[in-house]
């Protein structure tokens, strides 16, 4: 997949454009300054795969708490800042790895001056994070994908105004049309990186949906650094979703891969709670090869031959295969116990 190439912004240890994979980050659900909940959290999105984390500051407290929590994890941190520019301030101060300012309401122009000048003294960079819920209402009161984008660039302009170009931009609509024309429009118009994503998107299985059908497109163009997949559920789900979609789309390739059938009145096995513990298994395990499980010779090994294993399932029992080719039968009491043996023997 060719992708579009931007300049590119060291944030913390690692680089988001240029030639860099796509990252994925999410979002701390717990307030800032109760340090050892977030670090916690964190780092549980950290063992996931989250390449970097960001924190809601709320108010001088959890713009303190920075300082704190960066002892306890590894890596980089994003201050997320509405209204208060003394906030962003002391959040830099802290030790921040960077910072995201929503340019509808962090200001006036001295105050973002402010901001950027000490943010240049730390290599700091500053996402300039525009959603459709507070756009800049010098712009538009209405969102759409030219009032997101026109938002973004009076703001960079300010940020390069002032001699600042360590920047990233998001334009995150809750409007999947809006949100991928955006990106579309950005792309050809700025030359920062993008993070790209849903605002509002949902519970699990809408924002799945929504953050899916948003990002594919945008994604497969080229589009795109950095990615979050927006739920009203814990992080560490985030995470996981973005891994899944980034796979699926050939830009995280060290990852397993599930097929599965979807079941019928053919399926004389308990094939839906083994699709699950064998999924979480793979996962948990990294174990990154393709695993099929069908639920009967028709889905059997003609549909899934280029899965390193896989069953098909039968009358009470399952047919082991790899590559296409039956192996052995299996019983299907304790299936799960005897397919992991199977796929640990995989090379």
């Amino acid at each position: 997949m060719n992708r579009d190439k931007t300049i590119n912004v060291k944030i913390g240890n690692i680089s988001i454009g240029g030639s860099n994979k796509i990252l994925i980050q999410s979002m701390c659900n717990i307030k800032t300054s109760k340090t050892k909940e977030v670090i916690k959290q964190i780092n549980e999105c950290a063992k996931l795969g989250a390449d970097l984390m960001r924190v809601s500051i709320l108010d001088i407290d959890d713009a303190r708490a920075i300082k704190e929590i960066k002892k306890g994890i590894n890596i980089p941190l994003i201050a997320d800042i509405h209204f208060s520019y003394q906030f962003a301030l002391e959040c830099i101060k802290s030790g921040v790895d960077a910072i995201r300012i929503n340019p509808g309401n962090i200001g006036t122009e001295d105050k973002i001056k402010l901001v950027v000048d000490a943010c240049k003294k730390k290599n700091i960079p500053i996402r300039v994070g525009v959603n459709s819920g507070s756009l800049d209402k010098s712009i538009s009161n209405k969102s759409s994908a030219k009032a997101l984008v026109a938002s973004a660039e009076k703001h960079v302009k300010i940020l390069e105004k002032f001699g600042f170009t360590d920047i990233v931009i998001s334009l995150k609509g809750s409007n999947v049309k809006d949100t991928v024309e955006a990106y579309e429009l950005a792309s050809k118009k700025f030359k920062y990186p993008l993070h790209v994503g849903i605002t509002e998107a949902g519970p699990s299985e809408i924002g799945l949906i929504r953050s899916s059908c948003a990002l594919a497109p945008i994604l497969i163009k080229g589009i795109g650094n950095t990615i979050r997949i927006s739920l009203s559920n814990d992080p560490t789900e985030e995470i996981i979703a973005a891994k899944r979609l980034l796979h699926d789309l050939g830009l995280y390739p060290n990852y397993p891969t599930l097929i599965s059938c979807p079941t019928c009145g053919r399926t004389q096995v308990n094939l839906i709670p083994l699709t699950t513990k064998v999924l979480k298994y793979l996962e948990d395990n990294h174990i990154n090869k393709k695993v099929a499980i069908m639920g009967c010779v028709v889905n059997g090994p003609g549909e899934a031959k280029e899965c390193d294993i896989g069953l098909a399932g039968g009358n009470k029992e399952w047919v082991l295969f790899k590559k296409g080719k039956v192996i052995k039968k299996l019983k299907d009491k304790d299936i799960f116990n005897n397919f992991v043996k199977e796929i640990n023997k995989i090379k």
